[in-house]
């Protein structure tokens, strides 16, 4: 993270749809005035990390910059909520570059999908059979079977999502790595899951398709009956997060991991 040199004073606000954060909303805009998306410098988004997801979707490429503040269920990305001191709280924020993973999945007729991920790409068996996946990394083959519920790759921001609820590693933002992570693996047993740096290519080949159908998902884009998907890191797309440097992220990070 680096110190962010801009003051903002355009502020768009954006909520999710619960009484609170539209609560939050409604007075934050009467305390510090507002204006649309398009005219403003900084986004502030009211809710949990699923708004924060929502709206780091919705502002990809626009050059805007998302301070979240907690007004939800979950907020492990999400700032501290406090009215006051808005504006001087924008102006010290540190600042993190996001970039999304892209998925290109092809299905059982051959038709090929795109659609990025700020969390997670994600297999997921269609049936009661579990599914077997090939796992390759930048061409080589690493996992020639892999027999489970699905498996899971996700960014640093994504990492305390599904890939911690499926007792993947949580990962730094910031940190150049991917986590490769197994749902209820079945065979083989003792394999928990890679650390893959994000400049990789991840291919899953899904084995026995037919049999054993598989679904994808960027996010909460989704393909049914794929064949093969493909993850990768785009460095070309990007949005900036803003954290109160008071924010401890890195604490929240080092006691989720010990929490038993």
């Amino acid at each position: 993270m680096s110190e962010s040199p801009r003051r903002f004073n355009k502020i768009a606000f954006v909520a999710s749809q619960t009484p609170e954060a539209e609560a939050a909303r409604e007075r934050l805009m009467a305390r510090y005035g507002a204006v649309e998306h398009e005219d403003a410098d900084v986004i502030v988004a009211l809710g949990g990390d699923g708004l924060m997801l929502q709206t780091l979707h919705r502002f990809r490429d626009r050059g805007l910059p998302i301070y979240g503040m907690h007004r939800g269920s979950v907020g492990f990305l999400m700032n501290t909520f406090r009215e006051e001191g808005l504006v001087e709280r924008l102006s010290a924020a540190l600042q993190v570059s996001i970039h999304p993973l892209i998925m290109e999945a092809v299905d059982a007729s051959g038709t090929r999908h795109r659609a990025p991920a700020f969390n997670e790409v994600s297999l997921l068996r269609q049936s009661y059979q579990a599914a077997k996946l090939r796992i390759s990394i930048d061409g080589r083959v690493r996992l020639e079977e892999l027999i489970c519920d699905g498996v899971i790759v996700a960014t640093p921001a994504g990492s305390t999502a599904y890939n911690l609820s499926a007792h993947g590693p949580i990962l730094p933002l910031g940190t150049a790595l991917l986590a490769l992570t197994p749902i209820s693996p079945f065979r083989p047993r003792r394999w928990r899951g890679a650390l893959v740096p994000d400049k990789a290519r991840i291919d899953i080949a899904v084995m026995e398709a037919d049999k054993r159908p598989v679904s994808a998902a960027a996010d909460h884009f989704e393909v049914r009956d794929i064949i093969a998907v493909s993850a990768r890191l785009d460095a070309t797309s990007s949005i900036d997060m803003l954290f109160d440097p008071d924010h401890g992220l890195e604490e929240r990070i080092l006691r989720e991991q010990f929490v038993y």
